[in-house]
């Protein structure tokens, strides 16, 4: 019959325009210039921590210093990393296909994993097993003055990187409402925790050998600049075991923020058409991009046939979000309670 609504035309999901979100990311979680700025990120600290690992190694060769030694393999190794890391930013941003419908977002987790994995390896294992045969077979130092000015220098670049990824951090940790450290840890971006880690790791290491370089002056001994290397190589394998230890939980499958989860929650209870919100799962599958999974009561009593057409609408209208990469609504069961915000 006409104006029967089971006989009307249906719009299908093909025909539907996505409406503008009803969902609100934090800028962390949005594709909003965070790509752009992770790549300036690792721009600066490449090119950074190239210079660093030259001058370290010729600083090494002219003073015998094992402090310096350490220092160079770290540098080099952090050099090599921000390759891995160009790459998991690159291959992270591309267009979902056939094969891959939400994306490559957790290859970021892949090569930022290789790029952890690097910095144990050639950083901390190096610096240690070069500290410990420093410690019985160590030769005392000379060209002081060159070590203390490579390191200096060292320290003013790795300080522009470490400024760099600060600038980065700080308003994306303010729209989670974290402070500065804290976002960084949680974040969705790797590269910007691997830059973020290694540089603070590097500022201690240089440190660390300013420090047993100037007992080595002082006492003639090369047992403290052995000690330093040591020292080195444990900070950088503390950092590496951090940073695969975030990798791998990504890759495993993480939860977004507590407090992204509420916002979505309420969102979508504010929506006239959902009357309860009862499983909402909001995981994390790349820099900045999410998957959604709910079950939603809708508000009315249509019929089986409108009920599909509403979830479809009401999934494109999440999917608007830049930060969402798929949505899976179902219906709740009548004796399912209600989430609360």
């Amino acid at each position: 019959m006409p104006g029967d609504p089971q006989n009307e035309a249906l719009p299908t999901r093909a025909d539907q325009v996505p409406e503008p979100s009803i969902v609100h990311i934090p800028m962390e979680l949005t594709g909003e210039d965070g790509g752009d700025e992770s790549t300036l990120t690792i721009a600066v600290a490449f090119a950074a921590n190239l210079l660093i690992a030259i001058a370290k190694s010729v600083a090494a060769v002219l003073t015998g210093s094992a402090s310096l030694v350490a220092e160079a393999a770290h540098s080099w190794a952090d050099t090599g990393n921000e390759i891995f890391l160009v790459v998991a930013n690159r291959r992270s941003r591309r267009a979902a296909d056939a094969t891959h419908p939400h994306g490559y977002g957790r290859e970021a987790y892949v090569w930022s994993m290789f790029a952890a994995l690097g910095l144990f390896v050639a950083g901390a294992a190096v610096s240690v097993t070069h500290g410990v045969q420093e410690l019985f077979n160590g030769e005392e130092a000379g060209d002081f003055i060159i070590g203390y000015v490579v390191l200096a220098v060292s320290f003013l670049l790795e300080g522009t990187s470490f400024l760099q990824s600060l600038r980065q951090a700080r308003p994306e940790a303010a729209s989670m409402q974290r402070d500065v450290f804290e976002h960084v840890l949680q974040t969705s971006d790797p590269t910007l925790r691997a830059v973020f880690f290694e540089d603070s790791a590097a500022l201690i290491g240089i440190l660390i050998a300013g420090g047993g370089l100037a007992l080595h002056q002082i006492t003639g001994s090369p047992i403290p600049d052995a000690i330093g290397s040591i020292l080195v190589g444990l900070v950088l394998g503390v950092v590496a075991i951090v940073l695969i230890q975030r990798n791998r939980s990504f890759l495993i499958g993480q939860e977004a923020d507590p407090r992204v989860r509420s916002q979505v929650i309420q969102a979508l209870l504010e929506l006239p058409e959902v009357a309860r919100v009862t499983y909402l799962r909001i995981e994390i599958i790349g820099p900045r991009m999410v998957t959604l999974i709910g079950d939603v009561d809708l508000a009315g009593d249509d019929v089986e046939s409108h009920l599909a057409v509403r979830l479809r609408a009401l999934e494109a209208k999440i999917a608007a979000s830049p930060a969402v990469a798929g949505v899976v609504l179902s219906l709740s069961s009548p004796d399912e309670a209600s989430l609360e915000a």
